[in-house]
């Protein structure tokens, strides 16, 4: 995150420039090449560097959703722009997920893996490696998709007039800063983004933390297990739930819903652990489907900012 706050005003400069594609396919091969040196970490330092690498290197994220909304007519932004962020969303999911069920493969499935392998040598290798190979296939993938940046410049040709071109030319720094709305929404994203990453991060250790330190004292296994009914849970709500809400509230209303439920949400986690057997797995599980969708919709209003000189 840290590499990518120094880095993300400029991919959205490239991205005007250049084009959303090239920016797209550099991020993504980003992390086929840190991701899996990471996965080679053999110190603490050398996972920071790589990690920091991978996040200075990737504009993905801002990329592709100026490319959703201008790939999609404005009647379906609300359906591209869902489906960029629960992607997002599903990633942080599953990824934890992922890593949990593969990490140290020499001492979970000892019969295939030996300890003097390569993936036993290097325990974390395992589920690098393969989120590495599946983004090599996107990268792929991305090299067939149009190109949006000229549609877009053309599209402004054609309905805007020379003097608000020029005028457009003329805007600065200053004058961004002075637009409320803009500002005020990215404040708001950022406030929201920081409790969302510290969650994200906090999750997987509390859970694998002991009783007595109020943790719930599972395994990596069963991390993964609520990670992953969370993702398949929250692709299906927000592929057919998020677009219908989108529509009847609107978007800022979905935000102040999401950030307004998500604090009694995140108050109950500590008594969550006073709880054993069923009641503990089906309070987790639905605490954390819930806390993921509220998250996912709430990264949703960024949509809101592009509509609100409109209304």
């Amino acid at each position: 995150m840290i590499g990518r706050t120094f880095s993300s005003v400029l991919w959205g400069m490239i991205a005007d420039r250049y084009g959303r594609k090239p920016v797209i396919i550099l991020g993504t091969l980003s992390v086929v090449i840190f991701n899996t040196i990471f996965g080679f970490s053999v110190n603490y330092w050398m996972a920071i560097i790589t990690r920091f690498l991978l996040g200075f290197f990737n504009g993905v994220l801002g990329t592709t959703k100026a490319y959703a909304c201008e790939l999609f007519p404005k009647e379906y932004q609300g359906l591209g722009l869902s489906t960029t962020s629960t992607s997002w969303g599903i990633g942080l999911v599953i990824g934890p997920a992922l890593g949990g069920f593969l990490a140290q493969p020499a001492e979970k499935f000892p019969s295939l893996v030996s300890s003097d392998s390569l993936f036993g040598r290097f325990p974390y290798l395992l589920p690098c490696l393969c989120i590495s190979i599946f983004t090599f296939v996107v990268t792929i993938g991305v090299t067939w998709l149009p190109e949006t940046l000229h549609i877009h410049k053309n599209n402004e040709l054609g309905s805007t007039s020379d003097a608000s071109i020029a005028e457009e030319k003329d805007s600065t720094l200053l004058s961004l800063l002075k637009n409320w709305p803009l500002m005020s929404s990215i404040i708001v994203y950022c406030v929201f983004s920081l409790h969302d990453m510290a969650y994200t991060e906090i999750f997987s250790l509390w859970a694998e933390s002991p009783k007595s330190l109020g943790g719930l004292n599972y395994t990596t296994d069963d991390v993964g297990m609520v990670l992953s009914i969370t993702g398949a849970c929250l692709l299906l709500s927000q592929t057919t739930f998020f677009p219908i809400a989108e529509r009847i509230f609107g978007p800022i209303m979905i935000a102040r819903i999401s950030g307004v439920l998500s604090i009694p949400l995140l108050t109950t986690y500590p008594y969550i652990a006073l709880l054993t057997g069923f009641m503990l797995t089906f309070t987790l599980n639905l605490a954390s489907i819930v806390k993921n969708v509220l998250s996912v919709s709430f990264y949703m209003k960024i949509d809101c900012i592009d509509r609100l000189p409109n209304q």
